[in-house]
């Protein structure tokens, strides 16, 4: 049992089939006005109620793509699916499907602390379990499947990044909370430095060969 592999396709449209879902699911927190609410005749007010639903789904919708290519990037170097990361998959994709309720969680109790932190650790859970991947699929192919060393390390910083920062912010949600409400930025700031260092020794790795 310890060698045994599964269907890689089987896996990756499962996959597939539940970042889609989830990420659907995610437009379902918007609350549809009702009647009484059209009747005021303020459609500019009714948007402005659910400004915390439209960001909690603008930021989780874009999260999940994120993931969702993250995913398709390292699955790509895969040869052959075995016990580990079927179940590292698994416990990603668990956490993606939490994702549309942490964020209406969130979006409810938009101004409290508690609802934010779990919102943040919902999403460090999915960076954790996505870093596990990128660490332990190139350790296993080993250069076989076309992943270079500064190719992979690269792939782990990335991951490791996600995985930090938002576990961060949801510590620093009951300490300092509107901080922890715009680190996510430095998500973006840090993957650009961390793009232009590693495209160069791609550059210089690509060179030598």
């Amino acid at each position: 049992m310890e060698n045994e592999t599964f269907d890689k396709k089987r896996v990756i449209s499962f996959s597939d089939a539940v970042f889609s879902i989830a990420i659907t699911i995610l437009v379902l927190e918007i609350v549809i006005p009702s009647y009484k609410e059209f009747n005021t005749g303020n459609t500019l007010l009714i948007l402005k109620n659910r400004l915390p639903s439209f960001i909690g789904l603008v930021i989780s919708f874009m999260v999940t793509a994120i993931y969702w290519i993250a995913h398709m990037r390292i699955m790509k170097f895969v040869s052959t699916i075995n016990n580990k990361i079927l179940w590292y998959n698994i416990l990603l994709l668990f956490f993606i499907v939490l994702l549309p309720f942490s964020t209406a969680f969130y979006i409810k109790g938009f101004s409290y602390k508690g609802p934010f932190a779990f919102y943040c650790f919902n999403l460090s859970a999915i960076g954790f379990f996505n870093f596990l991947l990128n660490v332990y699929i190139p350790k296993k192919e080993k250069g076989l499947t076309g992943i270079t060393p500064i190719f992979a390390k690269y792939l782990k910083v990335r991951a490791m990044n996600a995985f930090l920062i938002w576990a961060l912010a949801g510590i620093l949600a009951f300490v300092l909370p509107m901080t922890a409400r715009f680190l996510f930025l430095f998500l973006f700031i840090l993957e650009y430095f961390f793009k232009k260092y590693y495209l160069k020794k791609l550059k210089k790795e690509s060179e030598i060969e």
